[in-house]
């Protein structure tokens, strides 16, 4: 879909970086981009595949993940709304294919860069520069954190910081095992073993589907112990 021109204003406000764009670099955005909307669970990018455009989030969330042959998935990071993927990014410029597999948690919105524009505008703005350059280093940092939590961190307490993150003030959470698996890459038999033997902590209570929080001070200990 064509970007449309009173689509500017709410872009600019997700798009932080297009506030300091000059009328340039904002004339050709509307030119170039163009809107998309993506359904919850839909594919949007798979292994291997060509990057011929750059996705800029306007609202909802996309996971960006690996698959091993076993199976098992492991998410790399999330791209959140005013946000977009440096694999993507990587692959343009590097022309090389996608690494990785992206898929919609919730419906999503947003604009649409292709390849040319966005490597033309990485050597003509400085707006654009910094943005890319921002989101890199940003998410770098994230993807490191997973690596020393995969390499050097028990999964017990992979797990406990995972369910301590996804509380946040609530006590219930609607998640399933597999979906922990998932998150953290490792099997859910593995999960099931570890949240039974925090059950027998009295931690947490686990029941199909949801697993309520019991101690929150005791799951926040599990996340720091050595």
């Amino acid at each position: 879909m064509t970007l449309p021109t009173n689509e500017l204003p709410r872009i600019c406000r997700t798009l932080p970086f297009l506030q300091q764009a000059d009328e340039k670099l904002k004339q050709q955005f509307l030119e170039q981009a163009t809107l998309v909307h993506l359904a919850p669970g839909q594919q949007v990018c798979e292994q291997g595949s060509g990057c011929t455009h750059l996705a800029l989030l306007l609202d909802g969330t996309v996971r960006v993940y690996k698959l091993a042959e076993s199976g098992k998935e492991i998410t790399l990071y999330r791209i959140d709304t005013g946000e977009s993927c440096i694999l993507t990014a990587s692959c343009i410029l590097s022309d090389t294919p996608f690494p990785a597999f992206a898929i919609c948690d919730t419906a999503v919105t947003a604009v649409a860069i292709p390849s040319a524009s966005v490597q033309h505008w990485l050597s003509t703005s400085p707006t654009w520069r910094d943005y890319i350059f921002g989101l890199v280093a940003s998410r770098l940092s994230n993807i490191i954190s997973v690596v020393e939590d995969v390499a050097f961190r028990r999964m017990d307490r992979r797990i406990a910081n995972y369910l301590c993150q996804r509380f946040q003030g609530n006590d219930l959470i609607r998640v399933t095992h597999q979906s922990i698996a998932s998150e953290l890459g490792t099997s859910r038999e593995v999960v099931s073993r570890i949240l039974k033997d925090f059950e027998h902590e009295t931690l947490l209570q686990v029941t199909r589907g949801t697993i309520r929080l019991v101690d929150p001070a005791g799951l926040k200990r599990k996340c720091d112990e050595n």
